[in-house]
């Protein structure tokens, strides 16, 4: 034991507690890393089995009589037996923190819409980390996609803190088992360990903690830093950071480091990862190390240095690393010489500082990968307002193939235009191929579509190799929409399916040339709209059938022209009606032929012209009524011949003929005036003696003449 009294002790896993002496240890620390504590101990067994103390707690105890004055603790992760002497048996140990368990497990997965904090606390809990504290002073938004890729728990959370400005360190507390390890983004948060003051002259067996050595030194680094990225959501944002260092006066100001992408979608990550990464570059621009006999001297601690010669280094500093060495040889039984020793080597840096870690490497994805496309359950298309879609990773074994598995992802179309384009959302369940802007795991991109053996193509391959198709499926049903190219020779097809409506625009000329035969079958109604005219031409016949009405409309004139004949058959009636003239002309002969009735009406005047004959013949009977007056006028002879009876008749008067060769005048008064003459011949002449017949009636009820005598008292010849 020293005279100052400083002694160490050493406790691991489940050896009781006074098992194991120290001989000699070096503990390494630094600022965002895993201290390292490699320890020499002499044990009174020969054959302490390594179960006992591998992967279990195990303590360094620093003392100063009896008082404690600092306590590492960590867990075992080697071992090694030395040599045995005759009393005891020297075994080598390396301690770690229990965040070094952090680097055993490498991992992929995924973090939706979470800040650090969570991801770090989540994955601290699952690696059995017990305590741990966030002491953050700046805002660390969620992020949208957080990707740990082929990395280990330790390497994801270094990358991440480094983005963010953070870094970490194990604090520790004189109680035990009061270690705990902590993140901060900000100096003021250090504890202060108080002063030491600066003796070049004091020995490391010294009773008086001081600095011992103390030397400032400077260096170049880049002074500035440019960030720069891009997002779909504002593709107009310039997205582009800069920020420069602080104590330029030793350097050009045009050192710069550019990022590209810059890992950022907003503003706030955009500045902050700018300002995080100058920080972290310069990290060590301004620096001072030293010596310390003080065991208290550790990353996360500040102390204000005194009595330096040189004032303005008499100021706050705060430790970045230091490795602390301790010997205490008398813990072998049988050896002399020198005691306890205790010597720290440090650096640090102004308190003033915010020390942030130099930026990491972030994992690249060097190639696509294969995922499907994930929804709600029961959903078969589901997509967000950019056409995004999300999708389960095969390496993904944390989240569930549903709404939440990945984050929205774009996906790739042949076109996209501004309102123009093509789109096709890939749906729940197909498999699509992912790639990576940039090989970043945060930033997938949908490029294709594949199919598998579970999921086939349209057709049946290798049979349908010739086609090409473009098929739909109808949502939630079982229809579905195909456009099909079959390039089969001598069996060339273009075939569309529309599984029910079919729309098509045309906003000028449309043409379609069919070589061969054109077919067209409508299954419902079918409804045709032309603005002006329409112009058809046949070759060869044309057949039209309707099973049940037409209505034909013509706004204006309708022209109809028939090379050679006409036919027109009508089952039951036919009407015609003309709202103004209505002209028949007929080049040769024309032949009307009605099988029962014929009923003819003209409102005001009817015209007939026969250029030389004119022939009408009527089975039975023949009426002609006209209601005023009638002329009829004939060019050189009329003739009007009745087979039994003709009659002539005018109010009173009637003549009558009959077919027995007999002719009856009836009326009133008989007036016959000659210019010349008056010629009659006859055997016999009756006059006024009660001889004449009245003029008979016509046949079949037709109206006759009046019967009785002739009265009239005079006949003038």
């Amino acid at each position: 034991m020293a005279a100052d009294g400083t002694r160490f002790t050493f406790t691991a896993g489940r050896t009781p507690e006074n098992t194991f002496a120290v001989v000699g240890f070096t503990l390494k620390q630094s600022l965002s890393s895993l201290f390292c504590l490699d320890i020499t101990v002499a044990c009174n067994d020969p054959a302490i089995g390594f179960k006992q103390v591998l992967d279990e707690m195990a303590t360094l105890t620093i003392h100063e009589g009896e008082v404690v004055r600092r306590r590492v603790r960590g867990i075992v992760t080697f071992c090694e037996q030395g040599d045995t002497g005759k009393h005891q048996t020297l075994y080598t140990m390396t301690v770690h923190p229990e965040f070094w368990r952090s680097s055993q497990r490498q991992n992929c997965r995924s973090f939706q819409n979470y800040d650090i904090a969570y991801i770090f606390a989540k994955l601290l809990k699952e690696m059995d980390i017990r305590t741990h504290d966030t002491l953050f002073r700046r805002p660390h938004p969620e992020r949208e996609f957080c990707v740990q890729f082929i990395e280990t728990d330790y390497e994801f959370i270094s990358r991440l803190a480094a983005e963010e400005g953070i870094y970490f360190f194990e604090e520790e507390y004189l109680k035990e088992n009061a270690q705990k390890l902590t993140f901060a983004d900000d100096s003021s948060v250090l504890r202060s360990l108080g002063s030491l003051p600066y003796n070049p002259n004091a020995a490391s067996e010294s009773s008086t903690y001081c600095i011992n050595t103390f030397r400032r030194s400077a260096q170049i680094r880049p002074a500035q830093v440019t960030t720069q990225d891009y997002t779909f959501t504002a593709p107009g944002w310039p997205a582009q950071y800069n920020e420069y260092g602080r104590k330029l006066a030793y350097q050009r100001p045009e050192y710069e480091i550019f990022d590209y992408p810059g890992r950022f979608k907003d503003e706030q990550h955009g500045a902050d990862f700018a300002k995080y990464q100058v920080e972290g570059w310069r990290n060590n621009v301004d620096f001072a190390s030293g010596t310390s006999n003080s065991p208290q001297l550790q990353p996360g601690r500040r102390f204000a240095l005194t009595d330096h010669p040189r004032e303005d280094l008499n100021d706050v500093w705060q430790v970045v690393s230091c490795v602390l060495t301790g010997s205490q040889p008398q813990a072998l039984i049988g050896s002399s010489g020198q005691g306890t020793t205790l010597n720290c080597e440090f650096h640090v840096i102004p308190a003033i500082q915010t020390w942030r870690p130099q930026p990491l490497p972030k994992p690249l994805i060097d190639g696509p990968q294969i995922a499907i496309v994930t929804g709600p359950a029961g959903e078969e298309i589901y997509c967000d307002e950019h056409g995004r879609v999300t999708v389960k990773f095969a390496w993904d074994r944390y989240n569930k193939a549903n709404e939440e598995s990945s984050c929205w992802v774009r996906v790739s179309q042949a076109w996209a235009g501004t309102g123009f384009g093509n789109i096709a959302i890939p749906r729940v369940g197909q498999e699509v191929i992912v790639d990576f802007l940039n090989g970043d795991p945060d930033q997938p991109i949908i490029t294709g579509r594949t199919y598998h053996a579970a999921n086939r193509s349209p057709g049946d391959l290798p049979g349908t190799k010739t086609q090409m198709a473009i098929r739909s499926q109808t949502y939630k049903g079982a229809g579905y929409n195909e456009l099909m190219f079959e390039d089969q020779t001598g069996q060339e097809l273009l075939s569309m399916h529309a599984q029910k409506d079919m729309k098509t625009v045309v906003l000028n000329n449309r043409m379609t040339d069919v070589t061969a035969n054109h077919s067209e079958n409508v299954g419902g109604n079918q409804a045709v709209t032309i603005a002006r005219n329409q112009v058809q031409s046949i070759g060869a016949n044309q057949m039209e059938t309707i099973t049940a009405n037409q209505v034909l409309t013509v706004g204006q004139n309708q022209s109809e022209t028939i090379g050679t004949a006409k036919k027109e058959t009508v089952g039951l009636l036919s009407a015609l009606t003309v709202g103004l003239a209505y002209q028949v002309s007929v080049g040769g002969v024309m032949n009307t032929s009605v099988a029962l009735s014929q009923s003819s009406e003209v409102g005001i005047l009817k015209s007939l012209m026969i250029g030389q004959k004119y022939s009408v013949s009527v089975g039975k009977e023949m009426a002609v009524t006209v209601g005023e007056r009638k002329t009829e006028s004939v060019g050189k002879v009329s003739q009007h011949s009745a087979g039994d009876h003709l009659e002539l008749s005018c109010g009173k008067a009637k003549i009558v003929l009959t077919k027995d060769g007999k002719i009856f005048l009836s009326g009133m008064e008989l007036h016959i005036q000659a210019v010349t003459a008056v010629n009659s011949d006859a055997l016999l002449i009756n006059l006024n003696c009660g001889t004449t017949t009245p003029p008979p009636s016509a046949p079949q009820g037709n109206n006759g003449g009046n019967s009785g005598t002739n009265d009239n008292p005079l006949i003038n010849y």
